[in-house]
This record gives C-alpha cells, sequence and structure tokens, in this order.
C-alpha cells in the first residue's frame, strides 16, 4: 500500500477503506449538515497575517493542556467507536498520540477501557470524555477508575441532553452497539435501564457540575458551550475549563460554527477559564487560527480517525505529526517562535466570505 503523503489522501484512504455504513456513520451531521459544513467554511472567513525578516530560526510547538505537558497544543477529540474504523482502535490511538506528543480524549463510548488504554500508552497524557447515566452513581464509579488509571482531566460533554437529528444514521438503520463498549455494559450490568442513548441522563443541571467540580481531584472541562453566558456559568460552578464545540455538527444543525462562536467567549470569561475548541479542525493553519484568536488549544476528531481508518496506529500518529509541523510552519511564517505568541494580531476577517 502506498503511503499516503498529505490529510487529504489520507482521508480520502480511509473513506474507500471504511465499512460504508460506517463511514456514513463518521463523516455526518444533523439535519441538513449545514453547521457540519460551517465548522470548516468559517475557517476561511479568517486570514492568518504573515510577517518577514522575523529572525526566526525555528519555532516550538509545545505547551501545557490543563497543566499537563504536550509537544502540541493538539488533542485527540473523544471519538466514539474507535474499533469500528480499525482494529487497532482507541489502544492503538492511544499510542499515536502518545508517540506523537498529543494528549488523549477518551470517549465514554470507547470501545476499549480506561484500564487497557492507560496500559497501552502509560506515559501519554490522557483524559476522560464523560457522558452522565440516569445513575449519576455509576458515572461517578466510572470516572474514579479513570483517575485511578492515570486520567488526569475529565471532559462532561453536556450538549447531548437529546440526540440530533442524523439523518444519514436513520438511511443506514444505525444501531447503538452498546456489547462493544466496557463503560455502557458496566452501566447494565448495575441496573442503569433504557435502550440506547436513553441510558444518558437528559436533565442535568448546573448544580450537577458545581458536585462533580467540587467532589474530583482533577479539572473538570465543560464540553459543548457556544454562548458566553454558559462559558461564564461554567466558571461560576466550578469548571477549569471549557470546549467550544457543537459536537462537530452532529446535534443541532443551524447552531453557529465554533471559530465564529470563540471570540466573544474568549472576551466573556478572559482568564478564567482554560478555552479549548473543536469541530471544524482540518489543518494546521486552522489550529494556528483557534489559538490566535484566544483557544489554549484544539481538539481534532475527524483527521486522526481518518488516519485510524487507512493505516491504524501509524496513520493516527502520521495526521497528529502532519498537523504539529502545519502548524510549525504556520507559526514560523506568522513571525511567532512559539504558540504562545500567537495572538488576535495574527489574524483578520477575509474581505469577503
Amino acid at each position: 500500500m502506498e503511503t499516503p503523503l498529505t490529510l487529504t489522501d489520507i482521508e480520502a484512504l480511509a473513506v474507500e477503506q471504511l465499512d460504508p455504513d460506517w463511514a456514513e456513520y463518521f463523516r455526518g451531521g444533523a439535519g441538513r449538515e449545514q453547521t457540519l459544513a460551517e465548522n470548516t467554511a468559517a475557517f476561511a472567513r479568517w486570514r492568518l497575517r504573515q510577517r518577514i525578516l522575523c529572525g526566526i530560526e525555528s519555532t516550538a510547538t509545545e505547551t501545557t493542556v490543563l497543566g499537563c505537558n504536550v509537544s502540541s497544543p493538539i488533542v485527540v477529540a473523544p471519538v466514539a467507536y474507535q474499533q469500528m474504523a480499525h482494529a487497532d482502535g482507541e489502544v492503538g490511538m492511544a499510542r499515536a498520540a502518545a508517540a506523537a506528543g498529543s494528549a488523549l480524549c477518551l470517549s465514554t463510548f470507547s470501545n476499549a477501557g480506561v484500564a487497557e488504554v492507560a496500559a497501552a500508552a502509560p506515559d501519554g497524557v490522557r483524559f476522560l470524555q464523560v457522558y452522565v447515566f440516569r445513575d449519576h452513581g455509576v458515572t461517578d464509579e466510572l470516572i474514579a477508575q479513570a483517575i485511578d488509571a492515570g486520567f488526569a482531566a475529565v471532559f462532561l460533554t453536556v450538549d447531548i441532553p437529546v440526540v440530533g437529528a442524523r439523518d444519514r444514521e436513520r438511511r443506514i438503520h444505525w444501531a447503538f452497539p452498546e456489547e462493544t463498549m466496557p463503560s455502557v455494559r458496566y452501566a447494565l450490568e448495575r441496573g442503569v435501564e433504557g435502550e440506547g442513548l436513553q441510558i444518558l441522563d437528559p436533565a442535568l443541571d448546573w448544580k450537577y457540575l458545581a458536585r462533580l467540580a467540587s467532589s474530583l481531584p482533577v479539572p473538570v472541562v465543560v464540553k459543548g458551550v457556544l454562548e458566553p453566558t454558559d462559558a461564564l456559568l461554567a466558571a461560576e460552578h466550578g469548571a477549569a475549563g471549557v470546549v467550544v464545540s457543537n459536537h462537530g455538527g452532529r446535534q443541532l444543525d443551524g447552531v453557529m460554527p465554533t471559530i465564529e462562536a470563540l471570540p466573544a467567549i474568549v472576551e466573556a470569561v478572559g482568564d478564567r477559564l482554560e478555552i479549548l475548541l473543536d469541530s471544524g479542525i482540518r489543518r494546521g493553519t486552522d489550529v494556528a487560527t483557534a489559538l490566535a484568536l484566544g483557544a489554549a488549544a484544539v481538539l481534532a476528531g475527524r483527521q486522526p480517525l481518518w488516519g485510524l481508518a487507512a493505516r491504524g496506529e501509524d496513520g493516527a500518529r502520521q495526521v497528529l505529526e502532519l498537523l504539529r509541523e502545519e502548524l510549525a510552519v504556520a507559526l514560523h511564517l506568522t513571525g511567532c517562535k512559539s504558540v504562545d505568541e500567537l495572538t488576535a494580531e495574527h489574524v483578520v476577517r477575509a474581505l469577503r466570505p
């Protein structure tokens, strides 16, 4: 098999190799997929400002995310069911992230348990994404297991009280593969009731966040924030950070693309929270744009997944390395020695959309 050379090559190869129904699942969004498309198109409405003769010999992409040292501000987003993309699954993704110096955020709906992922990449930086089961005690137990396994933060996903109108999933008659997920099996064995995603609590509120944040020895990040008011409330209820996210365009179609939502949230919360962004990251220049607009780091989901689907662990690592290399090039050409030097002065709104 010829080795794909670019991120575009890797995505094309991945779609060719995936089971067609799973390719549809991973590619899809909600409704007309307006937000899915806008997540990427919105990046084209920003221009990076190139500088010259800056005397820079090399650039550094190293930074910290939630106090953890990483080689780049690119976190692998919590994509579910990764063994459906490739047999290496989350174990391979964890190894790839560790090898590339990126952090990994593991989905509650992973096909590998927290202990297995930790054992696969013991030196890697890893976070746990949390969906909250109707029995909050079961969720508490799963979080405790992850913290015991060295997971350094909890990302509480809050934008899925109900599932978005996902037309592609309806067309392929997609069914929730509960038996393939250790966390879901654990919940069902302990009496959590419900069919499919109905096992999740649809009525979470700010009190739940406050209790979770005050009870854990690791930072809690609220994932799924699009409004400045909600970012402020997250800070008031104990969150350490937020992820500006619309669930990759898979929930409420027609909401704002995340890169457009980011500046107002940054302005509202300032230094009170660590702000991350997902949805729409396709190139290293997208990472640079998000950082310039105030994000501390980004989460990339589909691109690492395409790498995994195309070539397993090696493909996922290649994607993360390509994203980091493209970010390094963007830093050099904008006159920045490190990611910390990227500011709003390095981007400008496009004159035309």
